[in-house]
């Protein structure tokens, strides 16, 4: 969802030389926005775009402008002069594409997130598409979820949270065992990773990102385990409270997954 404001800057960037498309995605791409959401833009360049050209176009519609951050992607992180933060990303799109269906097409399961990059295609709201390149994009990954894709996540990612030597629940023993609470918060959240990657592939449902999981299963997905939002505000609540529940609280959780899993011959 775009303003006038933002609109004149989408306009002045898809003038740009290379830019061949340009898509808003996140919640402004969506109805779950309020006026704060931030923007995430993708551009899709041929070429890359000079970034003195970026800083003096930027600069006339934010009050701070970071160009070429290589933290994820790469990008221009900036405050617009309205106080809503944007993100500017820039991809190539033949590279974008082939990493979708390296998932959808290919059904390659990662550790964690591995529909990501394909919800974003499938959710965006594009907003400039030169050559319709980025519409043909989105309406060949517009399929049905693969059941080979869905039996891949769940295997990979089940392996890594219980069912394999390095398993993220021994490791999160180990740690909390030691109190390594460094140890035992990275490890979680590695985990929790893992843990979503399967609620969404056992749904079927493509991967939203990082943000307000819990609510976004609780709305889209119908199978969850038992005592889902339950168990891990009880895992938050014991990460690092020092007393030892967090192994249990992790065992728990990966208890209730397995039920359900079964129940569903998934494992």
């Amino acid at each position: 969802m775009t303003d006038p404001f933002t609109k004149n800057l989408f306009e002045e960037l898809s003038a740009l030389p290379g830019v061949e498309a340009i898509a808003l995605g996140g919640s402004r791409a969506g109805k779950a926005y309020d006026e704060k959401s931030d923007y995430d833009v993708y551009l899709y360049c041929t070429s890359p775009v000079e970034e003195d050209i970026r800083q003096e176009l930027l600069g006339r519609y934010c009050s701070v402008v970071e160009t070429g951050n290589h933290f994820w992607e790469y990008e221009d992180n900036c405050t617009l002069k309205n106080g809503v933060d944007i993100d500017i990303l820039y991809r190539n799109l033949d590279d974008f594409v082939r990493d979708v269906a390296a998932v959808s097409e290919e059904c390659q399961s990662r550790n964690g997130y591995t529909t990501c990059m394909w919800h974003n295609l499938l959710t965006c709201e594009i907003l400039y598409d030169r050559d319709g390149r980025l519409a043909a994009a989105k309406k060949r990954f517009d399929i049905p979820y693969p059941p080979l894709l869905k039996e891949r996540i769940i295997d990979r990612n089940w392996r890594l949270l219980r069912d394999s030597l390095p398993a993220y629940e021994r490791q999160i023993a180990k740690a909390a065992g030691r109190g390594d609470l460094v140890s035992v918060n990275h490890r979680t959240a590695a985990f929790l990773e893992s843990y979503f990657d399967i609620l969404f592939a056992l749904n079927e449902r493509t991967h939203p990102g990082e943000k307000r999981l819990v609510r976004l299963c609780r709305e889209q997905c119908g199978l969850l385990p038992g005592r889902f939002e339950e168990n891990l505000e009880r895992l938050f609540a014991d990460m690092f409270a020092g007393d030892g529940r967090v192994a249990e609280d992790i065992g728990t959780i990966v208890d209730e997954l397995e039920k359900i899993l079964h129940a569903c011959g998934a494992v």
